[in-house]
């Protein structure tokens, strides 16, 4: 397929309560009749929680995890957002990936925001992740990975949109905004960054700024900012493919082998 709807949801999180957040999403979900791909924020189910050890669930048990999973079959489409799970003594801010068929991808967020103290709760994921859907080859990032551009780098166009869902606060709005569209035109790709509204009560409001943005760093989905709301919008790859042929950026970039720790 040469085309991808995807439906950005930026919600009014309810601070670490998982049941209310995943009812809400459904009520904000309830127009959205035709996606390929949803996208909900960081830690939809409980904000940016610091208290995994009370809040994180097993992939088994979590029910996030599990309306995840029953939004994808009954809408027919991938939802993916983030988590916060436990495994093996192990604390993770989990992107799930969960597929109509019931299959599941998940990608560890690597980069743990220490000035608010992630580092201290979670554990650091060493892996990318690259997923495919509807013939786009997706990058699977998590808020703070979004300012480190060597981790992101499309080497040879592996990607073709990056995906990068966010607790960003509105003190910091406008270096999401550039950050997004930075990442977009070094990388010859689409970027979706979904974040959330409201306020939380470690005392941070959220300005939302959801954008879709195409490989030129021209937004095609940027509006709304300060309240929730769910929009889709429609990228295509022969759109990518021509800009891709008649400014080949890629083949300039430099070479590098990327060490993780």
């Amino acid at each position: 397929m040469s085309e991808l709807r995807t439906t950005l949801v930026q919600a009014d999180l309810r601070w670490e309560e998982i049941d209310t957040n995943c009812q809400l999403l459904d009520e904000w979900l309830q127009d959205i009749t035709a996606s390929d791909l949803i996208v909900l924020p960081e830690m939809f189910a409980t904000g940016f929680t610091m208290a995994p050890e009370r809040m994180a669930e097993t992939m088994e048990e979590s029910r996030a995890v599990a309306w995840m999973q029953r939004t994808a079959e009954s809408r027919d489409a991938v939802v993916t957002g983030s988590v916060a799970i436990r495994e093996n003594g192990h604390h993770f801010n989990r992107l799930i990936w969960a597929r109509p068929d019931g299959s599941m991808v998940t990608y560890d967020k690597r980069h743990l925001f220490r000035m608010g103290e992630e580092n201290d709760h979670y554990a650091a994921g060493n892996q990318r992740c690259i997923v495919e859907l509807n013939g786009f080859r997706i990058l699977l990032t998590v808020c703070y990975d979004l300012r480190f551009p060597v981790w992101l780098r499309n080497v040879d166009n592996d990607y073709d949109l990056l995906l990068c869902v966010a607790n960003w606060p509105s003190a910091r709005r406008q270096p999401w905004r550039t950050l997004l569209q930075a990442r977009a035109i070094e990388n010859l790709c689409y970027v979706i960054g979904v974040n959330r509204v409201g306020d939380d009560p470690r005392g941070l409001n959220y300005s939302g700024d959801s954008m879709l943005i195409d490989y030129r760093g021209e937004a095609l989905i940027d509006e709304a900012p300060w309240r929730a709301f769910a929009r889709t919008g429609v990228i295509n790859r022969p759109g990518l493919e021509d800009f891709r042929d008649k400014f080949p950026a890629h083949m300039d970039a430099d070479r590098f082998n990327l060490v993780v720790d």
